[in-house]
């Protein structure tokens, strides 16, 4: 990580730190001292097998997307793409810097940049995919609910249903629409003539080489955009897997709650409460949606807890574990030297004429 990405690593600890010294204002030290010692750790350790889950079965997926085009791409490195995702999230506002930290992970151990970026593309929009299905799905069955509780949060999170879909879209667009995207890369390259360091000379020499190393690049992830696109049995075992995954990661607060001592709750009320709260979560631009978070988590499952020492002390384990959990299994993974790929690519390209 650079100085800038460590900065905001600490700032961010910093205001997580500060929430909840906020939360504990009105907590009464000996119940939550109570709470922590009569946890229950059997569920406890139920919650953290989930979002170890989580994390290995996307492992598996960038391992299926890969497949066998890159020879010597180990699980060790497939491993290491969603922890360097979860690190590159947890610091970058609407969590934007997971996908460039995972193409840094992917080029480490020698994966072509044009080949990575139509694999993490293919896997971010199935995952788009899988998480709009699945609130549309939990905002049917936890409606009534929102309705009594929670008025303007139904409208936070219609309005992040429309921001994800909107994406899927948009990413479509790129996979398909070649000229449209060769155009943007230019516009975006036409900064380096143009407001470049050095003279003329070297700002026109420069964009002509990045020119022509991105449209090799761009050529390369359009080629296989569309072929892994096409690859009905590769898209439908992502579309499974991605299921799965996310299925381990809402059920996080249920095993919780359970910890805490409160048998008496609805797995499929709590699993959809908690996919709404991934959806608002994403609408903060603060990283990790901080102060977003914890108010929708407090806001939604103060229903179902009794007090608020136990409130804040589930906020907190909730917390660790989907957010601060993965920045520090990130760092140790982007710290760590990925396994090099045996061999280069040796797909052939698309002219650029049956592309545009």
């Amino acid at each position: 990580m650079n100085r800038k990405n460590r900065i905001v690593l600490v700032l961010m600890l910093l205001i997580g730190v500060g929430i909840f010294a906020f939360s504990m204002r009105n907590v009464n030290l000996e119940d939550m001292l109570h709470d922590i010692v009569t946890i229950k750790l059997g569920w406890l350790l139920l919650a953290l097998l989930c979002i170890v889950l989580y994390l290995l079965i996307e492992a598996i997926i960038v391992k299926v997307f890969v497949g066998n085009r890159v020879e010597g791409f180990t699980f060790r490195n497939a491993v290491r793409i969603p922890l360097v995702e979860q690190l590159g999230n947890g610091i970058t506002p609407f969590a934007s810097g997971g996908q460039p930290f995972q193409l840094v992970a992917m080029m480490q151990a020698g994966v072509e940049p044009g080949y990575a970026s139509a694999v993490l593309l293919m896997k971010f929009i199935v995952y788009q995919f899988v998480i709009v299905l699945n609130f549309f799905m939990a905002l049917i069955y936890g409606s009534h609910f929102m309705a009594d509780k929670v008025h303007i949060m139904k409208y936070l999170m219609v309005f992040g249903f429309a921001i994800h879909f909107a994406v899927i879209i948009g990413l479509i667009l790129v996979m398909y629409w070649y000229g449209l995207t060769k155009r943007l890369v230019a516009l975006a390259l036409n900064f380096v003539k143009w407001f470049g360091f050095g003279g003329k000379e070297k700002r026109l020499e420069r964009h002509a080489r990045l020119t022509e190393w991105a449209d090799e690049r761009l050529l390369s992830f359009h080629e296989e955009s569309l072929r892994m696109s096409r690859d009905w049995p590769l898209m439908l075992k992502g579309l499974g897997l991605t299921f799965v995954q996310l299925m381990f990661y809402y059920s996080i607060p249920f095993f919780i709650l359970l910890a805490l001592g409160y048998d008496h709750i609805n797995y499929f009320l709590i699993t959809a409460l908690h996919v709404l709260i991934v959806m608002v979560i994403s609408l903060f631009p603060i990283p990790g949606g901080s102060g977003g978070a914890e108010v929708s988590f407090s806001a939604l499952f103060s229903s179902f807890i009794a007090s608020s020492s136990d409130l804040v002390l589930a906020m907190l384990l909730w917390r660790f574990l989907t957010y601060y959990f993965g920045m520090f299994a990130g760092m140790i993974a982007f710290n760590t030297k990925a396994d090099k790929v045996k061999t280069k690519h040796n797909w052939s390209l698309r002219r650029k004429k049956d592309l545009e």
